[in-house]
């Protein structure tokens, strides 16, 4: 029988965050793929344990996968761990799951901390729906791209970004979106120095071209504001009719078929059709 990967999160800046349930499913691991096994050695001091570690992070995905698979697959239960946070999100554990998933071995999340749900959280940004977009791409040109396609998005919109990256994509940001769209950086999460600043855009945008960021953000951006469908008129529907008859329908069939999709009256649309 296989045995069981765990995802344990790790603290993302307080070691006060780390819960009974993570330090057991640690203690009770056979081994440990570790992103890096300097941090999670840390880690691991701090709860007085010991435990054999294997290196897994994005360089390493095949040779190291296959690795943990193979332990697994023999039956040891392995505690996948990240440096800070959530594993498999905006990580490549995200594919050790899909081989787990893939090949029958039971995957066992354990809650903890998140970097990004503390910041929508705390945002004071919409939460009831939104987006992760992670990290933007590092290409100037790929990551205009992908902001573009994120013009009509009305959900609020998660991004991490590291401090020297911060400026260039605060501009990026506001140019996209425009200046007065609301945005909330939540810096340093958990750490001594957390802060959250609520602006907009081009506030955010000045404010950090003349003070150099420090720590790693959680940006929160507001999505845009719902696009208001005009009222379906007759005239909307003769102008379906017209071209469902050119089509080949009847008019009968296409006065019934432009009356349900436009949500019209099919009596007054027909009338008005044959009184043309």
């Amino acid at each position: 029988m296989a045995g069981t990967l765990y995802l344990v999160p790790t603290p993302i800046g307080n070691l006060g965050d780390i819960s009974q349930r993570m330090a057991d499913t640690l203690a009770q691991a056979d081994f440990i793929a570790a992103e890096d096994t300097r941090v999670s050695i840390k880690l691991l001091n701090h709860l007085g344990l010991k435990k054999p570690m294997v290196s897994y992070h994005r360089h390493n995905t095949d040779s190291g996968g296959r690795a943990v698979l193979d332990r697994l697959l023999s039956g040891e239960n392995c505690a996948l761990v990240t440096d800070a946070g959530m594993p498999a999100i905006s990580d490549p554990g995200e594919e050790l799951v899909a081989q787990c998933a893939a090949l029958g071995i039971p995957v066992c999340p354990i809650p903890g901390p998140c970097a990004l749900v503390a910041a929508l959280a705390a945002s004071g940004q919409p939460t009831g729906r939104f987006t992760f977009e992670g990290f933007l791409p590092m290409n100037k040109k790929n990551r205009r791209s992908h902001l573009d396609s994120l013009r009509g998005e009305e959900r609020t919109m998660v991004f991490y970004e590291a401090p020297h990256k911060l400026a260039a994509t605060l501009r990026d940001l506001a140019d996209t979106f425009g200046a007065d769209r609301p945005i909330s950086l939540c810096r340093e999460l958990t750490k001594l120095h957390e802060e959250i600043r609520r602006a907009t855009l081009g506030e955010a945008a000045d404010y950090y071209r003349d003070n150099t960021p420090k720590g790693e953000f959680v940006l929160v951006v507001r999505g845009s504001e719902p696009t208001e469908e005009g009222e379906v008129t007759l005239e909307d529907g003769l102008l379906l009719v017209d071209r469902l008859r050119g089509e080949g329908l009847s008019l009968r069939d296409a006065v019934r078929q432009a009356a349900k999709e436009l949500g019209l009256p099919r009596k007054q649309l027909y009338d008005r059709a044959v009184d043309r």
